[in-house]
């Protein structure tokens, strides 16, 4: 695993769903600034974590679907059902 080419097209997708910016949320008494949700991707060398989910080794075929999705530049497949409208 090329570690370095993962980690610049994270931080590539990263940059293209504004990272580090705030939305405005509005409330009942007027409206406050609200980072959008993060989801943590922890590499490790045998294998990835994301969010608090289980350890998935770079063997299962799911890890490597995600990984090549990353590194053709897309966010993962797998995450379509969790965010059906986009990033």
């Amino acid at each position: 695993i090329d570690f370095d080419s993962v980690l610049e097209n994270i931080k590539y997708l990263n940059s293209l769903v504004g990272e580090g910016s705030s939305e405005i949320e509005h409330t009942p008494w007027g409206a406050r600034l609200r980072r959008p949700e993060h989801l943590l991707l922890t590499l490790y060398r045998n294998g990835i974590v994301m969010g608090h989910g289980a350890f998935r080794p770079y063997q299962h075929p799911a890890t490597q679907q995600y990984l090549q999705d990353i590194m053709d530049g897309y966010f993962p497949s797998e995450l379509q059902p969790r965010y059906p409208d986009g990033v």
